[in-house]
């Protein structure tokens, strides 16, 4: 009944409207209270929390991602995708895609690829003839392989919080993450061929292609040089992250000279207002954590499942309706936090590879930016656009369908996520 009480005290605190990190921090006090210890133990988990070097790289791949988003480089990007693909049937929404991809791989930020592409991609396909609940659901789903194609901040998170290499977990996510590009990508086409736009246009002029290319290479190369040098053990990902933060701002106020002094400071504003935000959270998720391991939650889960759940499949299908029905209320970071103690004693425990529930896990809080009623991503695309929720919402239905899908698939063919990590 523990673990019922529990969840009731921490859902009412959450619909309540008390924010996340201090929902999970309050309610871990006055569970470590209630079990006769003293407050110097939540004293001693603030420090805790955050005494990671791996977790450094979180606002450095911000700022990164801040000042990205700041220089306009996702017109660039968006530009030149477009230039040689944006003349084949269904081209330019194939081009928005293949933006969300290249920016999610120097980002990590599924909110900012969604309003970095975004901002440039919704006129243009407007004038195309795409249809405006097609549009921005395309974008918002776009936005959400910010968070899956690496470096990717909750896989960076799930690293720390499970002890497995976040080099391994980045390779790991390439595979799902083109997966997710390739199903979007044929329902894209699939739609420009019911609309009437899968009709070849013009090829634009060489030089101008050419000339786009080459100002949209630096960035291409940016990407290369991060995500290759955690490959290669070139540097670790919180060094990436330093490289990364240092080279967006010599790209951006340097080379392509796109980068205002009031720009980079206000870049720096939003860096930080989203650093603390994770932060808390992450607090609030460690006092949290270490409440409920001295009331033996995870124990008691394990038991449940043992109990009630004798097989793998049946674990999983539960952590998926658990972690939909989550999606619903709580943003994605916050899902991770919460639920990767609770559930990583039964995942082992069930033999299931860490490397592998991670992006499975990260697949289906994915779901929770572009899920109704606080999904960030339809948030900041309804902004961008100056349109309804609904239109957005409408959108997003035959991607969140492809999402959904893309999680049987990884589960049914288990190579998509490891074959990668297993093997270079």
């Amino acid at each position: 009944m523990i673990l019922l009480y529990i969840g009731i005290a921490l859902l009412t605190l959450l619909f309540l409207g008390v924010p996340v990190g201090f929902s999970l921090a309050g309610l871990g006090a006055a569970l470590i209270t209630l079990k006769g210890l003293p407050l110097a133990m939540v004293a001693q988990n603030l420090h805790g929390a955050l005494d990671n070097f791996v977790l450094l790289s979180v606002p450095l791949f911000l700022l990164m991602s801040n000042i990205l988003l700041k220089g306009g480089v996702g017109k660039d990007l968006f530009d030149a995708i477009q230039q040689w693909f944006g003349h084949w049937p269904g081209g330019l929404g194939i081009s928005a895609l293949l933006a969300c991809g290249l920016f999610s791989a120097i980002s990590g930020s599924s909110v900012a690829t969604a309003a970095t592409v975004a901002t440039v991609a919704i006129p243009e396909m407007s004038k195309r003839g795409y249809g405006r609940n097609f549009t921005l659901g395309l974008l918002a789903a776009g936005g959400t392989l910010g968070i899956l194609i690496p470096p990717s901040i909750p896989l960076i998170v799930y690293g720390v919080i499970t002890e497995e290499s976040i080099g391994a977990l980045f390779l790991a996510g390439i595979g799902p993450g083109i997966l997710l590009i390739i199903l979007f990508g044929l329902y894209t086409v699939f739609y420009a061929w019911r609309k009437g736009l899968h009709r070849m246009d013009k090829v634009t002029d060489k030089r101008e292609k050419w000339r786009v290319t080459i100002r949209a290479l630096p960035t291409v190369v940016l990407a290369v040089i991060i995500i290759g040098g955690i490959y290669t053990g070139a540097f670790t990902p919180t060094e990436a992250s330093a490289v990364g933060a240092s080279a967006s701002f010599l790209l951006t106020a340097v080379m392509l000279r796109t980068l205002s002094w009031p720009a980079f400071m206000d870049a720096v504003r939003q860096t930080l207002k989203t650093t603390v935000m994770l932060f808390m959270i992450i607090i609030g998720a460690k006092i949290f954590g270490r409440a409920i391991t001295m009331y033996q939650l995870p124990a008691m889960l394990s038991q449940m499942v043992d109990t009630y759940i004798s097989t793998t499949d049946g674990f999983l299908v539960l952590v998926t309706i658990i972690l939909l029905i989550m999606g619903l209320f709580l943003e994605s970071l916050s899902m991770l936090l919460i639920m990767v103690p609770v559930l990583l004693p039964t995942v082992l425990a069930m033999g299931i590879d860490p490397i592998w529930f991670g992006i499975y896990f990260v697949i289906l809080i994915e779901l929770a930016l572009i899920t109704p009623p606080v999904g960030m991503n339809l948030f900041v695309i309804q902004a961008i656009a100056n349109s309804s929720l609904s239109s957005v919402a409408k959108g997003v239905i035959p991607f969140i369908t492809l999402m959904m899908l893309s999680v049987v698939l990884v589960y049914l063919y288990p190579s998509i996520v490891v074959w990668l990590p297993f093997n270079l």
